[in-house]
């Protein structure tokens, strides 16, 4: 295939770089077992060896868990004027668990042009990426001009109470290492062209905002040899069957518009055409209806919500005492968590169903950052440089990234991109985890040109 054959030979550089990244990839980093700690330590060694001062260097460990520390590099620009750049990453990974992969997931294996391994992609390919840049930096003796932070994080892959999260940590606590003018971050990427390498580039500036709820049902259950019609099973299965239509009105945005406008003129087909037209005129219901009818489209047109937990009953001979619902909703940037509750209980319409804030742990509100012409224009020229022909998009991703975290401090954040996949393959947060060699080698160099570019001017 494509790939394997633009990547059969590998640059001194590049095989540098594998080594690295071969190094964060096999250590583990899950919540369970794992050691961001030992990851982050690693890195530092290799910033270490190759000139970086302790003074540079912060290795830091939230008291609470010791093995969710990090790292923090802070290389000062030669111009105090220019403000900051911040690289960040996370290096936690999802679960893998070894008897459900085809290969064990902490070790990295190349095979057929692909790169296997859990984060492999998500996120240690960027964080790999970012610290190598600073490594060749070094040796090659580049000074930038504005000051460059480099934040590796723990914890951004956490999803209840009980994950540290480590980009939050180290803004609640220690602000003035991640204080920059702006950030690069992971969530761009780009999708995979059926021949090979990528078909489009994405530069993700916005990002919706997740909020879990709870429906619960209560009351005084009994024997179940005496059914009753208020049974709290019924009752909620009903609720949530009129939770099933509910659809929000359409909220877009300027990302979400020029999403859809260039994004849409790139397919020829009604759907494309609609796009565009409801890029242009959101207000178009027609068309808004044509682009809902895709349901990876559909979410970037408004909040969602879907259930996504159920428990109930308490033993096989009792009527159920509760029964609950887990909601799991993706807020569109201007909506807010009040108005979501407001409108599932609208659509239950059952005063007996409660409709409640869930325990798991949320994400702070993301900023969505200005399409700056600075940070954009760059982003595409460099694109068009490593990748002719191919755009970049500007998106808004469905999920949530650190860059939550970094919008209580006012920094405008941009997942970049170079590090394209194909979702319906790649693995990310499933089974076999994998990025081509020739997304990872051509994105690291897109990337290291990409951030050369911005720390000198």
């Amino acid at each position: 295939m494509a790939a394997t054959a633009q990547t059969a030979v590998t640059r001194p550089d590049q095989a540098a770089f594998r080594e690295l990244y071969k190094e964060l990839v096999e250590t583990n980093t899950t919540s369970s077992v794992g050691d961001c700690t030992k990851a982050a330590r690693l890195v530092a060694d290799r910033l270490r060896k190759v000139g970086f001062a302790n003074r540079e260097l912060t290795l830091y460990t939230p008291p609470e868990r010791p093995r969710d520390g990090g790292l923090v590099v802070n290389w000062a620009g030669t111009n105090t004027s220019l403000p900051a750049m911040l690289l960040i990453a996370h290096i936690d990974v999802v679960e893998a668990n070894r008897e459900d992969w085809v290969r064990d997931p902490f070790k990295l294996i190349e095979e057929d042009g692909y790169f296997y391994a859990r984060g492999a992609s998500d996120d240690k390919a960027q964080a790999a990426i970012f610290a190598d840049t600073l490594i060749r930096w070094k040796e090659s003796g580049v000074k930038p001009q504005r000051t460059v932070k480099l934040a590796l994080t723990c914890g951004e892959e956490g999803t209840n109470e009980h994950v540290l999260n480590g980009a939050g940590w180290l803004v609640d606590n220690r602000p003035e290492l991640m204080k920059a003018g702006f950030a690069f971050n992971e969530g761009g990427g780009g999708r995979t062209a059926p021949g090979g390498g990528p078909e489009t580039l994405g530069v993700q500036v916005s990002q919706k905002s997740p909020r879990n709820f709870v429906l619960e049902v209560t009351n005084r259950g009994g024997h179940s040899s005496q059914p009753m019609p208020d049974n709290a099973i019924y009752r909620l299965a009903a609720a949530l069957t009129r939770l099933s239509t509910l659809q929000f009105p359409v909220h877009l945005n300027p990302v979400s518009q020029a999403y859809l406008v260039q994004a849409g003129a790139m397919r020829k087909d009604a759907i494309g055409a609609a796009m565009v037209r409801l890029g242009k005129q959101p207000a178009d219901a027609a068309a808004a209806t044509v682009v809902a009818a895709d349901p990876s489209l559909n979410p970037l047109l408004r909040t969602t919500c879907v259930a996504t937990l159920l428990s109930a009953g308490h033993a096989a001979n009792s009527l159920p005492q509760r029964a609950t619902a887990g909601v799991n909703c993706r807020i569109a940037p201007g909506d807010t968590a009040e108005q979501t509750k407001a409108a599932i209980e609208k659509i239950v319409a059952d005063p007996e169903v409660k409709v409640l804030r869930s325990a798991i742990q949320e994400r702070p509100v993301a900023m969505t950052p200005d399409l700056d012409p600075a940070i954009l224009k760059p982003i595409a020229k460099i694109g068009a440089k490593h990748f002719p022909g191919v755009p970049v998009i500007p998106t808004q991703s469905a999920g949530a990234t650190d860059a939550t975290y970094l919008s209580k401090i006012g920094i405008p954040t941009y997942g970049i991109p170079g590090l394209w996949n194909d979702p319906a393959t790649s693995g990310t947060h499933g089974l076999n985890e994998r990025i081509s060699v020739d997304a990872l080698y051509r994105g690291r160099d897109y990337i290291y040109e990409l951030v050369t570019h911005f720390a000198i001017n």
